[in-house]
C-alpha cells in the first residue's frame, strides 16, 4: 500500500509492506514493514501518524515553544574549581559534531540553530544538597524539589550571546569536593540510577562526579574531558534536545532498522504538530486583536497593522491549502509566517501606546493644561450664580414689602 504526497525536494510517500511473519513492525525511512492483523495495523498507523494524542500533559508542557531559530548553549559548569575537583577543559566541538550535528541536520526543515559553548569555574549552588549513605559511602543527594531550583540564575551566566532567539541550555555540572559525589534522589529518597534531568522548556543537566584518588576518597581534577569521556554525556544531551523540541519517538512495539537520529515518520509528525500550533497561535492572536479594538475606544489601527493582519490571513489560507496537498514543510513555513505577522500586528507600537496608556491617563495629563482656561470660566459662572440669587432675593423682598403695604392701606380705608 502506498500513500503518495506531493512534497518538493523530499520523498514524502509512505509505504506499507505487508509480511506474512507475525513480527514487530519495523520502519525504514517512510516504509513500514508489518506482519499482523488489520486491526493492529490501523492502531500502529494511528500511533505513527498522530503520536501526540498519547502524550500526557507533563510531556507536552516540557516541549519548547516553537521558534524558527534556537541557540544551543553548552556549558561546562564547575561548582568550585579551586577545591581540586574540577573539569578544566573539554573537547566540546568533536562531541557536538558527533552527537548533535546529525540531529540539527535532520531538523533543518523546522529550525535554524546557533551553537555556543563555555567553561565556568565557579558556580555555587543556592542550596545545600542532602547528605546520606549509599553503598557504604558518604554521598550527597538532590531531591525532586532541589531539581526545580537547581539553576542559580543570580550567579550563573549560562548564555554569552546577545540575541532574541530562544536559548536551550545544556549543562555539564561538576560538583565541588564538599558536595561530591552528587546524585539525584527518587521520590522515596533513594539514589536514582540516572545522573541527568530535564528542566521543561529550559534545557538539560548532567551531573559529572570527578574520579577519586586511588588511595583516598578525595576527588581529583580532570585536566581535559576527551571525546570518549563526553560520548555518553552528549548522547544524553542529544536525547534531551529531541525531547525539548518535541520529537515524539516511535511506539514501543515499533522498531527501526536505520541509523538516523530519528525516523521520517517522527519528523513528519513533528512538522504537523508545529504547523498546527502555529495555526492555532495565529488564530488566537488575530482574535485578540479584534477584541482589543472592540474594547478600547479610539484604538489606532494603522495601515501597517491592517496589512500585517491581511497577510497573516493569507498565510493561514496558504497553510490550509498546502496541508490538503500533504506538504508538511510548506505548511509549517506558511503557518510560521502567519504567526510572525499576527504577533507583529498585535505588538505594533501604535496599538501598544494606547493599550498601556488608557483614556483615564489621557485626561489626567491634559486636565492641568485646561486649568488656566477653566478657572476664569468657573469663577464667572459662580459670580453670575451669586448675582442671580441676590437679584431673586431682592425681588422676593420687594414683593413681600408691597404686599405688606397694600394690606395696611386696605386696613386704614376700612377704619
Amino acid at each position: 500500500m502506498q500513500l503518495v504526497t506531493q512534497e518538493p525536494h523530499r520523498d514524502a510517500a509512505y509505504n506499507v509492506v505487508l509480511e506474512n511473519a507475525d513480527e514487530d513492525p519495523t520502519v525504514v525511512g517512510r516504509e513500514l514493514r508489518f506482519g499482523g492483523s488489520t486491526e493492529r495495523l490501523a492502531d500502529t498507523l494511528s500511533k505513527l501518524i498522530a503520536p501526540y494524542t498519547l502524550h500526557s500533559a507533563s510531556q507536552t508542557q516540557r516541549i519548547m515553544k516553537y521558534s524558527p531559530r534556537y541557540r544551543l548553549a553548552f556549558t561546562l559548569l564547575n561548582e568550585e574549581a579551586t577545591g581540586g575537583s574540577a573539569a578544566l577543559a573539554w573537547d566540546v566541538q568533536d562531541a557536538i559534531q558527533t552527537h548533535v550535528g546529525p540531529l540539527l541536520e535532520k531538523l533543518s526543515d523546522l529550525h535554524n540553530f546557533t551553537i555556543e559553548s563555555q567553561v565556568q569555574y565557579h558556580a555555587p549552588l543556592a542550596f545545600q544538597p542532602r547528605p546520606l549513605q549509599h553503598q557504604g559511602q558518604d554521598v550527597h543527594g538532590l531531591t525532586q524539589e532541589d531539581l526545580t531550583v537547581f539553576v542559580n540564575s543570580a550567579e550563573w551566566t549560562l548564555s554569552s550571546s546577545v540575541s532574541n532567539d530562544p536559548v536551550i541550555h545544556f549543562v555539564l555540572f561538576v560538583p565541588s569536593v564538599k558536595n561530591s559525589p552528587l546524585h539525584i534522589l527518587d521520590q522515596q529518597g533513594a539514589v536514582h540510577p540516572s545522573n541527568a534531568f530535564l528542566l521543561p522548556q529550559w534545557g538539560g543537566i548532567v551531573l559529572l562526579n570527578p574520579p577519586n584518588e586511588p588511595s583516598t576518597s578525595t576527588p581529583t581534577a580532570i585536566t581535559r574531558l576527551t571525546p570518549l569521556d563526553l560520548s555518553p554525556i552528549f548522547a544524553t544531551f542529544a536525547y534531551q534536545l529531541l525531547t525539548l523540541l518535541g520529537v515524539p519517538g516511535l511506539p514501543p512495539h515499533v522498531h527501526t532498522a536505520q541509523h538516523d537520529p530519528f525516523t521520517d515518520w517522527e519528523l513528519d509528525a513533528l512538522l504537523r504538530r508545529r504547523a498546527l500550533e502555529n495555526v492555532q497561535g495565529s488564530a488566537d492572536t488575530l482574535e485578540a486583536i479584534v477584541r482589543l479594538v472592540d474594547q478600547i475606544e479610539n484604538m489606532p489601527v494603522g495601515q501597517d497593522v491592517v496589512g500585517d493582519v491581511q497577510d497573516a490571513l493569507d498565510a493561514l489560507n496558504q497553510a490550509h491549502e498546502s496541508s490538503r496537498a500533504s506538504s508538511p514543510v510548506a505548511t509549517l513555513k506558511h503557518s510560521a509566517r502567519a504567526l510572525t505577522l499576527a504577533s507583529r500586528a498585535f505588538f505594533n507600537p501604535g496599538m501598544l501606546a494606547l493599550l498601556y496608556f488608557p483614556a483615564e491617563h489621557t485626561y489626567a495629563v491634559y486636565a492641568p493644561l485646561f486649568a488656566s482656561v477653566s478657572a476664569p470660566l468657573v469663577g464667572a459662572v459662580i459670580r453670575e450664580l451669586m448675582a442671580w440669587k441676590k437679584a431673586r432675593k431682592e425681588a422676593k423682598e420687594a414683593k413681600s414689602k408691597e404686599m405688606t403695604e397694600g394690606s395696611r392701606a386696605q386696613g386704614a380705608k376700612a377704619e
